[in-house]
């Protein structure tokens, strides 16, 4: 069973509508702000910029700022970097562990010839 794959493949074709449209080489907000616009023409409820506690040993010890949140079911974390690196899934990865929310996207505008995105379940 694919966690929620309607809601997910809709989220990718937006960001791909985005990338086909801005290509790279804008800033990160450039992308999120775009993806923001084509999720709610898409009637998809989303939020940027949502704060995640982030606990330890029982007390909040600091906030992260999610980039986007979809439907409080998907967290995207958008890069425009030239590749996908590890420190970028763990980011995800610990964004997940912290609202406990299940799937998570790391998209990349910045690559030169494709949107890059990888899917990340927790």
């Amino acid at each position: 069973m694919i966690i929620e794959k309607e809601l997910s493949d809709l989220v990718i074709k937006c960001a791909f509508t985005v990338y086909n449209e801005l290509g790279n080489g804008f800033l990160e907000k450039i992308y999120e702000q775009s993806l923001l616009h084509e999720l709610r023409k898409n009637n998809i409820s989303c939020g940027s910029q949502v704060p995640v506690k982030v606990y330890y040993d029982g007390i909040i010890v600091g906030d992260y700022f999610v980039d986007i949140l979809v439907e409080n079911k998907i967290i995207l974390e958008l890069k425009t970097c030239e590749n996908i690196f590890d420190v970028h899934i763990a980011q995800l990865i610990n964004y997940l562990k912290a609202t406990r929310i299940k799937l998570g996207y790391l998209l990349n505008f910045g690559h030169a010839s494709k949107l890059e995105f990888k899917r990340i379940v927790y």
